[in-house]
């Protein structure tokens, strides 16, 4: 099923109260802009004109004691969280990409699966890996590695946090600028993460979606605070508590304690040009208004 535009209006107009009105009654949707103008998009025609007549009467929302029922009988829960997940294909996607990997290569224990995913292909030889130059891979054609770290995994909590995080800031990003932008955007930070870890670091087994999100973090944060808007309002604290938590990744401390290794490089590489994106989104958004 497609989704359907229940509405398109003027990018000078404000949706933020009539977002609140949909949020408050649960109704699935996302916004994005194209061409000039905001479009509200719902799972099919039905809710669309529900949403409309909606519109219609309170295009300036309403407070939360004064809610009114929808026009006609709602989905069922089932029903409507099944049409928010097909409104979300690439946050989906993304994620049950991840999942895959991580069962197929068992959170990292098959290296020999893990191989074929990470930025320098390697072989194991005792207890050493023996990396192959990058550009041998890439002659070969697997231009595929470039990006595909980001879905390799150690460890179930180095999954599930990086999943949590990946669907709280990737479905903002969908909702409010659309499924195309998501992707651009995650194969984008994943891109530059990558290649700065690979730099910065050398030739090493890393991979995991925190690059990723330390792009989509910095690209929400600072479109918000160009162009605000209710999809990329963060919850108090998030923002610095992500930025203390890199700082602590940057002392070595977590190192030091023997937690793991941690692709610092990544982090901050994912989260500049998540920064750039945000910066270039957000005066394109504001302009347009």
């Amino acid at each position: 099923m497609s989704p359907v535009a229940a509405l398109r209006l003027p990018s000078s107009e404000d949706l933020g109260a009539f977002v609140g009105l949909l949020q408050r009654l649960g109704v699935p949707h996302r916004v994005s802009e194209e061409s000039g103008e905001l479009v509200l998009w719902v799972p099919d025609e039905t809710l669309a004109e529900q949403v409309r007549q909606l519109y219609g009467r309170y295009p300036d929302g309403l407070a939360a004691s004064e809610l009114p029922p929808l026009p006609t009988p709602r989905t069922t829960p089932a029903g409507t969280t099944l049409a928010r997940l097909r409104s979300l294909p690439v946050t989906v996607l993304v994620l049950a990409a991840t999942f895959a990997v991580a069962l197929a290569s068992w959170f990292g224990d098959n290296l020999q699966l893990v191989s074929w995913l990470t930025f320098s292909d390697f072989r194991i030889a005792g207890d050493y890996a023996h990396f192959l130059p990058l550009a041998d891979s890439l002659a070969a054609g697997q231009w595929w590695r470039l990006i595909s770290p980001m879905l390799v995994h150690f460890g179930v909590l180095h999954l599930a946090m990086n999943s949590l995080w990946f669907w709280e800031l990737g479905r903002r990003i969908e909702w409010r600028q659309g499924s195309l932008m998501l992707l651009v955007l995650t194969l984008l930070f994943s891109l530059v993460s990558n290649f700065a870890q690979y730099l910065f670091g050398g030739p090493a087994i890393f991979g995991g979606l925190s690059g990723v999100l330390y792009g989509l973090l910095g690209h929400c944060w600072l479109f918000q605070r160009l162009a605000p808007n209710p999809w990329y309002r963060l919850p108090p604290g998030v923002i610095g508590l992500m930025l203390v938590w890199l700082l602590v990744c940057l002392s070595g401390l977590i190192g030091a304690l023997g937690l793991g290794q941690i692709a610092n490089a990544a982090h901050v590489g994912g989260l500049l040009s998540g920064c750039v994106t945000g910066v270039l989104g957000g005066l394109l958004a504001r302009r347009r208004r």
